[in-house]
């Protein structure tokens, strides 16, 4: 077994038998969870056109989850099959958290290097309270000192803060949401982007060799006149 279907396992085991039934009721109090578990749609490259996403407008759903996916090199079928969970509708819970993950990202903006699942897998605890979810918060430990003081001060609040707040992201049926703004989508599910992590760590580099080039710089200066 690999170290993915361990881990897929273990976010199955750490879900029964309270979290997913919790998940799995929440869908049940909403009208739109309540047709999603119904209908059992799954989210694939087979069953979602991303030639016909990447052609809406920049603003829609669909294309902010198509040009995610192009940026971060991500297909819609990386998700394990869920395994381990014995109850047919539950298992479908735990499937569908998996698939809609990427757009959960895409809703975020968050990358998929460690700073942004993280900071990801923090807002998914704090709306869903999947264990897994939460126990994944501990590779803050493999974050650098920048990295991991970033996390504490900007990332960890807001996808706390936001989770807590924000409507059950289980329950939005995704395939419907595709030609609508994706801004508007925010509003009504209560979510609020971060600070875009891809740009911060540009901006730092950027500052990094600018701060670098001056002392250089002052360093041939100083060096001229001393000769």
């Amino acid at each position: 077994m690999s170290s993915t279907d361990l881990i897929a396992a273990l976010g199955e085991a750490t879900a029964t038998p309270y979290f997913i039934y919790r998940l799995r009721n929440a869908m049940l109090a909403s009208p739109t969870g309540r047709r999603i578990l119904r209908d059992r749609p799954r989210i694939t490259s087979q069953t979602l056109s991303m030639p016909y996403l990447r052609t809406l407008p920049s603003n829609t759903v669909g294309r902010t989850y198509a040009a995610w996916l192009d940026r971060e090199g991500v297909s819609p079928d990386t998700r394990d099959q869920v395994r381990y969970i014995d109850d047919e509708e539950c298992a479908y819970v735990m499937q569908r958290y998996r698939e809609c993950h990427d757009f959960s990202h895409a809703l975020t903006g968050l990358p998929v290097f460690i700073e942004g699942e993280i900071a990801l897998k923090g807002f998914e605890f704090a709306n869903t309270l999947l264990p897994m979810t939460g126990l994944s918060l501990t590779a803050f430990l493999r974050l650098k000192k920048a990295e991991r003081e970033r996390f504490f001060n900007t990332y960890l609040p807001w996808a706390l803060a936001n989770g807590f707040k924000a409507k059950e992201v289980i329950n939005v049926y995704w395939e419907e949401q595709l030609e609508r703004d994706v801004d508007e989508l925010r509003v009504e599910l209560g979510v609020e982007k971060p600070p875009d992590l891809r740009d911060t760590r540009k901006m730092l580099r950027e500052k990094r060799k600018a701060e670098k080039a001056a002392k250089e710089a002052k360093d041939r200066i100083g060096g001229l006149k001393d000769a």
